[in-house]
């Protein structure tokens, strides 16, 4: 995928919804390597994560929508409760989320550690999560 040499950068998650968060979060987790890869969740595997009235968009079009970013080189799905087993297969050099996650709790921190990589939790953009984003939607419709 990326040639020798060439530092890759992996985070994950849902990406359901997309909105500002998500993309100045995108952007920032690109400007550390030379190419992202974005592990995405699955339709089952939002599901499970979120309930049963998730994911808003499908898992092709989370896809899609990623990929049309700039930041965004390359998106794998995986359908597992973590991406443990796709970090393992991809041994990017830097490990990303976001800042509601401690470095050492990052799902694959000590596999990416081992190897000479860095995991860093990137700042988090306060009122902006999808999961607000749909409550705010509701509430709208609510009113009418």
């Amino acid at each position: 995928m990326i040639r020798e040499g060439k530092r890759l950068t992996f985070t994950n998650g849902c990406f359901d919804v997309l909105h500002i968060g998500h993309i100045r979060y995108l952007e920032e987790a690109a400007s550390l390597g030379d190419a992202l890869l974005v592990g995405l969740n699955s339709d089952a595997s939002v599901k499970r994560l979120k309930g049963d009235d998730r994911p808003v968009n499908s898992q092709d079009e989370r896809a899609e929508m990623l990929l049309a970013l700039r930041s965004v080189d390359y998106v794998v799905i995986f359908d597992e409760e973590t991406p443990l087993e796709l970090i393992r297969a991809v041994q990017p050099y830097y490990l990303v989320k976001g800042g509601d996650w401690a470095p050492e709790s990052i799902v694959g921190a000590p596999d990416v550690l081992a190897r000479g990589g860095e995991v860093r939790s990137l700042p988090f953009v306060h009122g902006r999560s999808t999961t607000a984003l749909i409550e705010k939607i509701r509430d709208m419709e609510e009113k009418r």
